[in-house]
């Protein structure tokens, strides 16, 4: 096995952290699905299509052929779409070096089966819970591709293995901390992407700052209630990966779920938000999935209950807000 890093997915979020994983010391391969990405990546050091003004260090390369990425790559990194996990992976299993480590950078729950994304690797590569590793926080890609200060959650149930992913990704402008609690860390990051739809569209139809906060505690409180019924640490929803990556998803314009939520506060369908965006809304699918493991543990969901309703039932934005705001008055709490 090499010391060398595959990092599966171009996008946004897989070309900033191949980055990092180069100014941390790490060579590394670029597996891009389409080979014109690869061929710009691996001769001009450019995703053009992605952060187009990031020059990328000379450690990282790129390549459309998946196996000559990951062949006997120490660490396999995965930036897919939470949705096309399983498939892709079912196709690379074969590839992966029997002591690689796995790190996850998808944020979502998969439909059908309300796994995790951890879990997901797991059942489809066929390897030991320990050897994944989940990466987590506010890590919005153009501003860590800026170089601008930023942290993230390293986190994993092998503690020498999250201790490599950290060394990995430490630089200058990007802090990575270490946790055991990957349930805690994997829920924040799939949920907070069906807060941010819910506070773009309270932003599109002209509410203020007490909606938003409201959205943004009320939402806090109903990922840390599904995370303690899964078995997560609740303190784990007050860290990075926690309120610190729901605040920025839902406060900054960066976030592609936030922005996805305005298309359709502003009464845009589904398909034309889509269409508008041109960019993956984790949320929009999740929010299927967070709703159907929160039934399966007798979970109180209300904000993501109304989102789905929004996204996939065609309900008035108007309407879901009346329903939210009509609900019987409980104390405050997270249980």
């Amino acid at each position: 096995m090499s010391g060398h890093v595959a990092v599966l997915g171009a996008g946004s979020w897989g070309t900033a952290f191949a980055k990092i994983l180069a100014d941390a010391g790490r060579d590394v391969t670029v597996w891009a699905r389409r080979a014109p990405v690869a061929e710009s990546i691996r001769t001009e050091r450019r995703n053009h299509e992605y952060l187009p003004n990031l020059l990328l260090p000379a450690r990282v390369t790129a390549t459309a052929d998946a196996a000559e990425a990951i062949t006997d790559a120490e660490v396999v990194v995965l930036a897919v779409p939470s949705q096309t996990l399983r498939g892709n992976l079912a196709e690379w299993a074969g590839h992966l070096h029997p002591d690689s480590t796995l790190v996850s950078l998808m944020k979502g729950i998969e439909l059908g089966t309300t796994k995790r994304m951890s879990e997901v690797i797991v059942e489809t590569a066929g390897v030991a819970a320990d050897r994944v590793v989940v990466v987590s926080g506010p890590n919005l890609a153009p501003e860590i591709a800026a170089e601008q200060p930023a942290a993230t959650v390293v986190a994993g149930t092998n503690s020498a293995r999250a201790t490599l992913v950290q060394s990995s990704i430490r630089t200058p402008y990007l802090r990575p901390y270490t946790n055991d609690d990957v349930i805690g860390c994997e829920l924040g990051g799939a949920v907070k992407n069906v807060i941010a739809l819910s506070y773009g569209i309270a932003t599109a139809m002209g509410f203020g700052d007490n909606t938003r906060a409201m959205l943004m505690t009320r939402g806090l409180a109903e990922t840390a209630r599904l995370g303690v019924a899964l078995g997560a640490d609740p303190i784990t929803f007050a860290g990075l990966a926690g309120m610190g990556d729901l605040v920025a998803s839902c406060s900054s314009p960066l976030a592609r779920n936030r922005t996805f939520g305005e298309h359709l506060g502003r009464g845009e369908t589904l398909e034309q938000a889509q269409a508008a965006t041109r960019q993956t809304a984790e949320g929009v699918k999740s929010c299927l999935a967070i709703r159907d493991l929160a039934r399966a543990h007798g979970v109180e969901m209300p904000i993501t209950e109304q989102v789905e309703r929004i996204c996939h039932e065609g309900m008035d934005p108007r309407i879901a807000v009346e329903t939210l705001m009509s609900r019987t008055a409980k104390p405050e709490s997270y249980e």
